[in-house]
């Protein structure tokens, strides 16, 4: 006869190892989350904030610590409410605001709401589909309005985007 060892099935951590290392991992998971909310709060961009129909196109400067009048400018732009170019039976309504690198006449601001609404004119649906598409309608957008304002205009920020 042959001696049998029992093998007695191998048991994983108990109960108590696996609870510690979740409460760890929980830990270490709001820690980062902490830290990373912390990091992306103090990345300062200029702010988007709505702004009354009475105060569409108005300049609204942020306080500079140096000399009053230097700095970002924002500049809300007129609603564009406009068809496409395919399918022409679609609407498309876009607020936009530029930011530019001072104070800017109110003439700059006009040339390049009618340079956007001239771009927006000639849109396809299938281009601005998906976020690609939209990354993609932002940078067009912001490459007419530096070109325009010789540079001086840094960023368009949308506000809103419809289409019908």
């Amino acid at each position: 006869m042959a001696n049998v060892e029992q093998v007695q099935p191998r048991k994983g951590p108990s109960f108590a190892i696996q609870a510690v290392m979740l409460l760890v991992v929980t830990a270490a998971a709001i820690g980062m989350g902490w830290v990373s909310g912390g990091y992306l709060k103090g990345v300062g961009a200029p702010a988007s904030v709505p702004v009354a129909p009475e105060n569409e196109g108005k300049t609204a400067e942020p306080a500079a610590a140096g000399e009053p009048g230097m700095g970002p400018t924002l500049v809300v732009l007129a609603p564009i409410t406009t068809n496409i170019a395919s399918p022409a039976d679609t609407w498309i309504r876009m607020e936009a605001s530029v930011v530019y690198d001072g104070p800017q006449p109110q003439s700059m601001s006009d040339d390049i709401h009618q340079d956007l609404l001239a771009l927006v004119r000639t849109l396809k649906m299938h281009q601005i589909e998906g976020a690609s598409g939209y990354q993609h309608l932002k940078a067009d957008l912001e490459e007419r309005a530096s070109i325009r304002s010789q540079g001086h205009a840094k960023q368009i920020l949308i506000r809103t985007l419809l289409l019908e």
